[in-house]
């Protein structure tokens, strides 16, 4: 037992009991330096029994080599990739430069990671140390955090130990402090052997805080007559780890100027190589005597690896010699490091060597960028590329690695670096290429999608004469900004249609988007079909916008089906979300609301649209849920500018309100949906509006004559089948019937469920209400049997009601999705009746495989089934 860490030690080892028993725990040890987390760790280890254990430790100069900490931490493990699926493997192998290929999502390479875990911890249980995460490369620490947060049962203890610095939601932290009092004084007393004035010994404890390494080390900086008299011990006040460091720095201070030299170049050569070490320190004329001063002073330990005492002693040592120096260390090590294993190592080196331009290092800098981009190191390849541009005498070649460091940055996702590389950019000659990229660019940076319309125009223009696919892509992205900003978006959208209306190079989905949003109408269904699956792919929220407002629901399901399939069969993690979010919405129309539900939950975790959940929840019933879901959106909506969201959300709010049966709020939501043309939903607002209006008793004659112009344009069964249902409920006798009939009828040819039971619904309610009550039972009998089973609470209560009111007695349905099963193992259950395998499960929803079947196990024992069919059966 560590002294002082009794209450630390104890959680170690229930964590390490807990995964015996066939779970997985991550857990973040959390202090200053010194605070005892690597003793910690150390402690974790040795009460590892049975376990397998890796260990890896994050070092300062390796935060900027991509990838660096997860490979120190994966090499044990590639022994296992052979067991991932395809896409996760290749990412692992690409990431790592064992396998040429496409730059892997850092998510696939998570799940990989996740894969391989599990694959390790089969024989036996594996602990997993992490020691010094805050210097882990950024690309590391988002992978080992996605990997963390999601573990499962595979048998895995993680922790991380790391500085106080940035939450790390998901991930329950333990705290390590100071010592208690006791401890501390028994830890000060191992060091202070000599006579010590009270007043001294209680100024260090006070000063220290009870932090192990300051108690050991700070003494070292006092001579006998300060330890006996109090004279001379150094002022209260500055942090505990800056005074450790502070020690450090005296402490190397003393030390000859070759072993300053050594600790210097140790401290910047991140691999703890001697060999390396000493080839370097050879070319510097630094004996190899010069460790043993170091070595005395316990800084330092080389033997096969190099160690130093602590991290504090390393960020120290490089910073005690002088500048000059330290670039003759860097180029020493850049000499004698291989050009061809570690380019980006040595193109870092030569960097720092270098005290001016130099365009032959900025090249070398660039060409290191150009190999980690290939391997996904997106923040590590910026990095790169900054130090290049800095090293640039050219102004033109200047400009064209500051735009490219600012491409790298935002594809890592850290736009607050972004604008001032641009900045950088654009004070040298770009040509019209780069300038539209500086345009696309700073359209991603606008604080609302409407203010990002007019770059994307302007980089539409620039491009035109130049490139024009990628001109015809910035107009499409400009149309899709414009879109998403709605009601929010004023003019631009229109601007944006002009503007691409002028370009020379036709494209069908473009051409059709152009003359929706500038003439009214389009032949969307034939751009669809005209529409190769790649490129539906690529502009997936267009081609669903597009099959919507054509009323086509082959098309959207052929459409939506085709993504998700592609994002599952490839691993493609980031169309994973959207696809997940629009095939949920599909289904949910379809009537497959068992699937749909699951996709929705597995979108809203992978941080998909919102909008799939929210409209599930809206046809449920489920109004907590729904309206958390609405208050939120709406939140999100007016902050970034998102008009579209809002129509969503009020389009959502009439759905519910109608199914509860509250028709005069359903009208007010849905009149505040349609007041602007959302492009592909404005068909569902419309309805949900005639049905809220004519139940409600409000006029809506021009809503019905709007939604009856555009399903005769669409001319599919979908839209004359809603026209034909707004009719209808706006009519009386005969036309009334005659309408209900031919809704019925042309909603039943499509994969329509939920609107053909809503139609049977409303058939039946006006049959009711007409006093033909036995054929209003066949209608509402079927019509509730349907909604239920879809789990269309409101929707199925009104059904209910109307049964009851015809003189039958309805009892609710049983439901079997409901047997003890938690929302987890719902959603898993789903899949696997909907045919998918483990692996394809865990990538949907970012598990390992041996959790699926894990949480399959309790699944079938709680349902009472033993296979797949069975399951699909219940």
């Amino acid at each position: 037992m560590l002294l002082g860490r009794r209450r630390e030690c104890d959680q170690l080892e229930m964590l390490l009991d807990e995964v015996r028993g066939g779970t997985s725990r991550a857990l973040v040890l959390r202090g200053e330096p010194g605070a005892g987390k690597t003793a910690l760790l150390d402690h974790a280890s040795s009460a590892a029994a049975g376990f397998r254990t890796l260990r890896a430790a994050g070092v300062e100069p390796e935060t900027e080599l991509a990838y660096a900490g997860l490979q120190q931490l994966c090499a044990p493990l590639l022994e296992h990739t052979g067991r991932l699926p395809a896409p996760q493997r290749t990412a692992v192998e690409v990431a790592f430069g064992l396998a040429a290929g496409e730059p892997p999502d850092a998510l696939l390479i998570g799940l990989g990671l996740l894969g391989l875990l599990g694959e390790a911890a089969r024989e036996r249980p594996l602990l997993v140390l992490v020691d010094d995460l805050q210097w882990f490369d950024v690309m590391s620490q988002v992978i080992v955090l996605f990997a963390a947060r999601r573990l499962g049962r595979e048998s895995v203890a993680l922790i991380l130990a790391g500085r106080p610095g940035d939450e790390l939601p998901g991930l329950p932290e333990l705290p390590v402090e100071g010592l208690p009092d006791a401890a501390a004084r028994e830890l000060l007393a191992t060091v202070l052997t000599g006579p010590v004035d009270d007043r001294v010994r209680d100024r260090i404890l006070a000063e220290t805080r009870g932090n192990p390494l300051a108690l050991l080390e700070l003494p070292h900086g006092l001579d006998a007559a300060e330890l006996s008299f109090g004279l001379g011990v150094p002022p209260a006040g500055a942090p505990v780890g800056n005074r450790v460091a502070a020690a450090f720095r005296r402490r190397i201070d003393e030390l000859p100027p070759d072993t300053r030299t050594l600790l210097a170049a140790a401290a910047v050569e991140p691999t703890g190589d001697p060999t390396l070490l000493w080839q370097a320190l050879a070319r510097l004329a630094v004996a190899g005597s010069a460790a043993a001063p170091a070595e005395a002073a316990g800084l330092i330990d080389i033997g096969s690896r190099v160690r130093f005492r602590h991290p504090l002693v390393r960020s120290e040592a490089w910073r005690a010699v002088p500048l000059p120096r330290l670039r003759a260390i860097h180029q020493a090590l850049a000499e004698v490091t291989d050009p061809l294993a570690a380019a980006d190592r040595r193109a870092w080196h030569r960097a720092h060597a270098t005290s001016g331009p130099d365009e032959e290092v900025a090249a070398e800098l660039e060409r290191a960028a150009s190999a980690a981009l290939a391997r996904g190191g997106r923040a590590a390849a910026a990095v790169f590329l900054e130090r290049a541009t800095e090293l640039s005498p050219d102004p033109a070649r200047h400009a064209a690695r500051a735009l490219a460091a600012a491409q790298a940055r935002a594809a890592a996702g850290q736009l607050a670096q972004v604008p001032s590389l641009l900045d950088a950019a654009e004070l040298g000659p770009l040509d019209a290429l780069a300038r539209a990229s500086v345009a696309r660019l700073r359209a991603r940076l606008a604080p609302t999608a409407a203010r990002s319309v007019p770059l994307l125009v302007e980089a539409a223009r620039e491009l035109a004469p130049l490139d024009p696919e990628a001109a015809r892509e910035a107009a499409l992205d400009a149309i899709a900004a414009g879109l998403e900003a709605g009601r929010r978006g004023g003019d631009e959208l229109r601007a944006a249609a002009q503007a691409a209306r002028e370009l020379s190079s036709p494209d069908p989905l473009l051409d059709a988007l152009v003359a929706r949003v500038l003439d009214g109408r389009a032949s969307f269904r034939a751009a669809l079909d005209g529409l190769p699956p790649g490129r539906a792919l690529q502009r997936l929220p267009l081609a669903v916008a597009a099959a919507l407002d054509a009323g086509d629901d082959e098309a959207w399901h052929r459409v939506t089906g085709q993504a998700l399939a592609h994002a599952r069969e490839t691993g493609a993690v980031g169309l994973l979300p959207t696809a997940l979010a629009h095939r949920a919405v599909a289904l949910l129309v379809a009537g497959e609301t068992a699937e749909a539900r699951a996709l929705a939950e597995a979108a809203s975790a992978a941080g998909g649209p919102a909008a799939a959940a929210m409209l599930l929840a809206a046809v449920q019933g489920r109004e907590a849920d729904a309206m958390a879901m609405l208050d939120a959106a709406v939140k999100e909506g007016g902050a970034t500018g998102r008009g579209r969201l809002l129509g969503h959300a009020a389009y959502a709010k009439a759905l519910l309100d109608n199914g509860l049966g509250r028709y005069p709020s359903a009208a007010d939501a849905a009149r505040m949906a349609a007041a602007h043309d959302d492009v592909g939903w404005l068909p569902a607002v419309l309805s949900e509006l005639v049905e809220a209006s004519a139940r409600g008793g409000l006029p809506c004659e021009a809503d019905v004559a709007r939604l009856t112009a555009w399903a005769e344009a669409a001319g599919t069964p979908w839209a004359l089948g809603r026209a034909a249902l707004a009719a209808a409920v706006t009519s009386s006798g005969k036309a009334a019937e005659d309408g209900y009939r031919e809704a019925v009828d042309r909603l039943g040819t499509g994969r329509l469920g939920l609107p053909l039971a809503r139609a049977r619904l409303l058939y039946g309610e006006w049959l009711r209400r007409e006093n033909r009550r036995a054929e209003a039972r066949t209608l509402l009998r079927d019509a509730h049997e349907s909604l239920d089973a879809m789990g269309a609470g409101g929707f199925a209560q009104r059904a209910r009601r109307e049964l009851a009111a015809t003189g039958e007695t309805v009892r609710r349905r049983s439901d079997p999705a409901r047997w003890d099963l938690t929302a987890q193992e719902e959603q898993i259950a789903r899949l696997a009746a909907a045919g998918h395998t483990n692996p394809e499960i865990g990538a949907e929803l970012f598990l390992s495989p041996r959790t699926v079947e894990w949480h399959l196990r309790k699944v079938f024992g709680k349902l009472g089934v033993t296979s797949r069919r069975e399951l699909r059966g219940l």
